[in-house]
């Protein structure tokens, strides 16, 4: 089949449209006899059918096994270097009691940066001296509440937050531990490595400032230095921009050595995953015994003992392991005109949600896959736009992809790859319900988020009832997501 000329270059038409990607897809996630997509031994009508849509789909066996597999692919290679690892997983990718729960007992840290996350992660049992603590605008009432409770380390993130931190901890009798963020002028999601490390962004501060900053801490009886964080931008394939990153900070904490031993150096996270088969990134274990050989290296050429190491991983764990479920409400052919004065056919498949349940193509133009959920089909193949139900021209869920031509109203499509910044991203945009968050294993399904109807919507203005009408609560359907929002709908098989 020759490929639709509206297509981006990166866009294969493939031999079979129903078929499901390995790299994209959770790896429990296969075609039942009939056909229908069935995730973690769960199948799609049942799901739907359960929890409504659109409905966040998170595979447990596949988060933790990916959580597993990275800690010990990072154990195994700073072994071999002499040095040990503390993986952080980043909740700001997506963060739930059940996750934290997840996270923790795979032997993962927990790194939050806000006291909603914090409060979370304590609330899932998370041991305090477990968690680190971003945040380049952390409140006093944050600071505070997060010394107070044991925290094992505060990110300072800027000069005020020396005394802010050391405050706290005098107050609270202890001894708190930090990391200074830097900026080490490189920016690997555009492989853009610059020469300086005076960078314009909100986060951290320059290397060249940060002798001064480390002194600062240091004269703080109530503070100890961790060492140097950085991280150096998101959805990164391949090891090159960790290397020069590594190899300026190492630098730098080379000459910090002269004032007080540093124990550990933290390399941040960003690790990439595939959305759609043109995405390639690097295996764990490789990045793993790459950056440990990066470490290595720059430890021998400067003579300086292996510090501990630190990463925050949050997008490569989670992310491939949920799926987002969602209802075709139409279906719409659009003849788009051509410079040549022909003219080719995008379908627009509209769902019953979008940028509300996952903002990321909304602001970043970042792409996704798409698959019919509940049956196959030999449909010729025709070039598809998912967009959503909002009043945005914007609001597109996957920018282009093939599916199966014959593909109609009621039909479930499945988006892979939407566990990290979906439902963290999540909006009430139009007054849409925040979907549930059901999780998969062994044939069961469970809500782990849950979701929100037009009754919790609207228990928060106070306006309402106040009228000489009572405002109507459309009885007792919501904006999406009924099941998932009740006490009866805590399991499915």
């Amino acid at each position: 089949m020759t490929a639709n000329p509206l297509a981006p270059s990166w866009l294969v038409v493939p031999d079979d449209a129903n078929e499901l990607a390995p790299a994209v897809w959770p790896s429990n996630a296969t075609r039942a006899a009939g056909g229908e997509l069935t995730l973690g031994g769960v199948t799609a009508s049942a799901l739907t059918a359960q929890f409504g849509t659109p409905l966040y789909v998170v595979d447990e066996a596949d988060a933790r096994a990916r959580a597993r597999d990275l800690r010990d692919a990072f154990d195994r290679e700073f072994a071999r270097i002499g040095t040990d690892v503390t993986i952080y997983y980043a909740g700001k990718a997506f963060l739930c009691a059940a996750v934290a729960e997840w996270m923790t007992g795979e032997g993962l840290a927990v790194d939050v940066c806000s006291a909603g996350e914090f409060a979370v992660a304590l609330a899932a049992g998370v041991d305090p001296a477990r968690i680190g603590y971003h945040g380049n605008n952390k409140s006093l009432a944050e600071i505070d509440n997060a010394v107070e409770n044991g925290v094992g380390a505060i990110v300072i993130d800027s000069p005020v937050e020396v005394e802010r931190v050391a405050a706290a901890a005098r107050r609270h009798g202890r001894v708190q531990k930090v990391r200074l963020r830097v900026n080490s002028g490189v920016h690997a999601h555009t492989h853009d490595f610059l020469a300086t490390a005076h960078e314009d962004q909100k986060f951290g501060i320059t290397l060249d400032d940060a002798p001064t900053l480390v002194s600062s801490i240091r004269s703080h009886a109530s503070l100890e230095f961790l060492g140097l964080h950085c991280h150096i931008g998101s959805q990164i394939f391949g090891a090159d921009g960790f290397s020069e990153s590594a190899a300026r900070l190492l630098a730098v904490h080379a000459e910090l050595r002269a004032g007080g031993e540093i124990a550990e150096l933290n390399l941040g996270g960003g690790f990439g995953i595939a959305y759609t088969t043109a995405d390639d990134p690097t295996a764990i274990a490789v990045l793993a015994r790459q950056l440990a050989d990066i470490v290595a290296a720059e430890c021998a050429r400067l003579q300086i003992p292996v510090p501990h190491l630190a990463f925050e991983p949050g997008r490569v764990i989670i992310g491939p392991s949920a799926v987002t479920l969602y209802e075709v409400g139409t279906v719409k052919p659009v003849s788009v005109g051509l410079d040549d004065g022909s003219s080719a056919v995008r379908t627009y498949v509209s769902v019953d949600g979008g940028m509300s349940d996952n903002a990321r193509p909304a602001l970043y133009g970042a792409d996704y896959s798409v698959r019919i959920a509940n049956r196959v089909t030999d449909a010729r193949a025709a070039l598809i736009r998912v967009a959503g139900k909002h009043c945005e021209s914007g609001d597109i869920v996957v920018y282009a992809d093939y599916l199966p031509g014959d593909v109609q109203p009621g039909d479930t499509l499945a988006v892979p790859a939407t566990g990290a910044y979906c439902w963290s991203l999540s909006s009430n945009y139009n007054y849409l319900g925040r979907p549930a968050v059901v999780a998969v294993n062994d044939g069961a399904a469970r809500v782990i988020v849950r979701g929100e109807t037009i009754d919790d919507l609207l228990a928060r203005d106070p306006g309402i009832g106040r009228g000489t009408r009572k405002a109507q609560t459309a009885g007792d359907h919501d904006t999406n997501n009924t099941a998932a929002s009740s006490p009866d709908s805590q399991k499915a098989s």
